[in-house]
């Protein structure tokens, strides 16, 4: 997969996401290594995600993990605290923020 399909996969399962539950706000950039390496950011705000191909400097957590993984996460089958326990991503910064992605529901 090469890094824009990863950031497209990522768009579209947040497209119409209900982040409602969400009362702050929550910016999270993701490193993906290996096939499709790149950086972008998700952003929690209002009620609704916003992802885009970018690095995001104020973020609240950075996650460094593989696109596989990724996606496996963004689509409900890995568990975020799975995945970092297991150590097939690493977090640095807020990670209680990271972990609101939880309250986030796709459609």
């Amino acid at each position: 997969m090469t890094y824009q399909e990863i950031v497209e996969k990522a768009k579209e399962i947040y497209k119409n996401a209900d982040a409602g539950k969400v009362k702050e706000h929550v910016a999270i950039q993701f490193n993906i290594t290996g096939e499709g390496a790149g950086a972008f950011y998700l952003e929690i705000n209002n009620g609704k995600v916003d992802i885009q191909p970018y690095e995001y400097h104020d973020r609240d957590v950075l996650v460094t993990t593989s696109a596989d993984v990724l996606l496996q996460i963004v689509s409900g089958k890995l568990g975020l605290e799975k995945a970092y326990l297991t150590g097939k991503l690493h977090a640095e910064g807020n990670l209680g923020k990271a972990l609101l992605l939880k309250k986030v529901e796709t459609k």
